[in-house]
């Protein structure tokens, strides 16, 4: 059992989910201030993606991470956002999907500011870890900044165990995914 590819997809359904939401919403109620870490759903959202794609690139072995990350440009509509997200997502659950077991333990180098010789280095299952856990922690703020608004926020949690099955057949069905046997 792959863990980490049940994580991807779950956050990738997740995602799905809160950001079709946030679409309902008007640009001038994305880029509304609220009450968080990042002052709107806007910046709240597009602070994810940035660290997703940092976070990817450095799983790859990507020693341009640290461009990747200063060279993005935030979304300015949620439908773009959503579209950016989704491809990101599609991006780690493939990275995922090809791990072995073995790779629990590759290092990974990160480039922090002072070059990827210098950088932290951390095996790659704790990597994984910490970007589900950012990815959860964000998309849990901009949830509660969505349930400010007349968007009912969207159930996030019932991805991963097996009898919360019925409650993602709809998300698997649209993404053309079949629950593993």
């Amino acid at each position: 059992m792959n863990l980490h590819l049940i994580q991807a997809r779950a956050n990738r359904l997740a995602n799905r989910r809160l950001l079709a939401a946030v679409a309902q919403l008007s640009d001038a109620d994305f880029h509304a201030p609220r009450t968080s870490f990042f002052p709107s759903l806007a910046q709240t959202l597009n602070h994810l993606l940035n660290v997703d794609h940092y976070y990817i690139a450095a799983l790859q072995g990507d020693t341009q991470m640290r461009h990747i990350w200063a060279a993005y440009v935030p979304a300015s509509t949620a439908r773009e956002l959503a579209e950016r997200q989704d491809r990101s997502d599609e991006q780690l659950i493939a990275l995922c999907a090809a791990l072995t077991p073995a790779d629990d333990e590759r290092i990974v180098a990160f480039d922090r500011g002072a070059g990827i010789e210098s950088g932290p280095r951390e095996p790659l299952a704790r990597v994984l870890a910490h970007l589900f856990m950012h990815q959860t922690h964000h998309r849990g703020q901009a949830h509660a900044m969505l349930a400010g608004t007349a968007v009912k926020p969207p159930q996030l949690d019932d991805f991963i165990l097996l009898g919360d099955r019925v409650h993602r057949e709809a998300d698997m069905q649209a993404l053309g995914w079949a629950e593993p046997v």
